[in-house]
């Protein structure tokens, strides 16, 4: 199986997705379920709320301006979690104070994936959604980002120096807005080699049966039966 020719898979996330959350977890999921399928991995940003504050906003606010109410947005969450659980994640947003800016995180995801010992970025990116949707933590704190990164295995002096300036803000932003520009409206959106795109948080079996069929088409001197797939419906953003 070594010689075959990898998946690619870039997957386009927020941090602050719930569907992006257990989407990764599906995903991983899918990839347990055909460990004969290689896989390159890359995590590309996403912002759902471009515009919040660099700071961020009290999370009540936010979640009145975004939804209408505290309770208008309850029995959605109650869903969500639900699902979350189901999937052996830990999910509690009652924990949430502050909804942030995610242009630091997807910095430090980055940043990480710069790094050759294994698929960091996806560990990073995974440590900080458990930050937020398990523990309440703010994205927008530079400690909270340090600690995310240290736990990984990053230089957290290294990485809060690094925030603290301008560094890859202009190119994290751009990449992001490219990503929108390119037709992304609903996260997770994954594209398989280049061309293939699957939206939303998808049952690992739906997952790991298109990997089965992508990969016996890259590495087939002629085209594939398994056909340029479209974009499927987009999970809702919270």
């Amino acid at each position: 199986m070594t010689d075959l020719k990898p998946v690619k898979i870039d997957i386009v996330s927020d941090v602050v997705c719930p569907w992006c959350y257990i989407g990764k977890r599906r995903l991983e999921t899918a990839l347990a379920l055909v460990p004969g399928v290689p896989v390159e991995l890359n995590w590309h940003p996403f912002q759902l709320q471009p515009d919040m504050p660099r700071e961020g906003m009290a999370r009540d606010a936010f979640i009145k301006a975004r939804f209408g109410s505290i309770e208008a947005y309850a029995a959605r969450a109650k869903q969500t979690a639900e699902v979350a659980i189901a999937d052996g994640l830990a999910y509690r947003p009652d924990l949430i104070k502050r909804q942030p800016n995610t242009i630091d995180a997807h910095r430090l995801i980055h940043w990480a994936a710069s790094d050759p010992s294994g698929d960091k970025a996806g560990r990073v990116k995974q440590r900080l959604m458990e930050l937020f949707f398990a523990e309440g933590g703010d994205l927008s704190d530079k400690d909270v980002l340090a600690r995310a990164a240290a736990d990984c295995g990053m230089d957290a002096d290294e990485i809060r120096r690094r925030l603290d300036t301008d560094e890859d803000v202009a190119l994290t932003q751009a990449r992001a807005a490219r990503a929108a520009e390119q037709g992304v409206s609903g996260v997770p959106t994954y594209i398989f080699a280049d061309t293939y795109a699957m939206s939303g948080a998808q049952p690992p079996e739906h997952i790991a049966r298109a990997l089965q069929q992508i990969l016996a088409e890259i590495n087939s001197p002629s085209e594939g039966e398994f056909g340029k797939a479209g974009k499927g419906q987009a999970a809702a953003d919270e």
